[in-house]
C-alpha cells in the first residue's frame, strides 16, 4: 500500500513538471513572422528617399532635403546596419535587429538598437515590393541636431527604396 501511495504522489508531481516547464516561457519573444510581412522580406539594400528627425519641439531636419543621405542593409534574420550621412559632418552607422513583438494577439514592428541591448521600441512600418517605411514616436531615435557630439532624443521617419 505504501508503494501505491507513493505512485499517487509522484504521478501528479511529474505531470505538473511536464506541463509547467517548457522552452516557451520567455516573457518577450522575438518573432520573425506574424506581422503584415516577414522580417526576411526586408533582406537587401535600401536607400532613403526621406529621412526625418524631430525633437518634438524646435529642432527637426529632413536629411535628404538638406543634401544628406541614408542607407539601410538588412540581413534575412533581421540584423541591420543603418548609415546616416549628413551633408555637414562625417557619416555614422547604427545597427540592431528588427522583429515583430507580439502583445495581446497583435504584432508590432520593433527595433532593438545595438547601443541599447535588451530595450526596444515599436514603430509603424509598411513594406511593398520596392518601398519600406518606418515611423517612430518620441525617443524612437537619436540625432545630433547642433553637431556638438551629443545625440538628442528624436522621433524618426524614414522612407526607403530597394536598390
Amino acid at each position: 500500500m505504501k508503494t501505491l501511495s507513493k505512485v499517487f504522489l509522484f504521478v501528479p508531481f511529474f505531470i505538473f513538471l511536464l506541463f509547467s516547464c517548457s522552452g516557451d516561457d520567455e516573457t518577450d519573444v522575438l518573432v520573425k513572422v506574424g506581422g503584415p510581412f516577414e522580417i526576411s522580406e526586408l533582406a537587401g539594400n535600401w536607400e532613403a528617399t526621406s529621412a526625418s528627425f524631430s525633437d518634438g519641439n524646435t529642432q527637426s531636419i529632413e536629411l535628404i532635403n538638406e543634401g544628406g543621405a541614408a542607407s539601410l542593409t538588412v540581413q534575412s534574420n533581421g540584423r541591420f546596419t543603418l548609415t546616416i550621412d549628413p551633408s555637414d559632418r562625417p557619416s555614422y552607422t547604427s545597427s540592431g535587429e528588427m522583429f515583430w513583438e507580439e502583445f495581446e494577439g497583435q504584432y508590432y514592428f520593433a527595433i532593438e538598437w545595438a547601443d541599447y541591448p535588451g530595450d526596444w521600441d515599436t514603430y509603424g512600418a509598411t513594406l511593398n515590393a520596392t518601398t519600406f517605411t518606418i515611423n517612430g514616436g518620441f525617443d524612437s531615435g537619436e540625432y545630433d541636431f547642433d553637431n556638438d557630439g551629443d545625440f538628442e532624443s528624436a522621433s524618426i521617419r524614414f522612407t526607403f527604396i530597394r536598390i
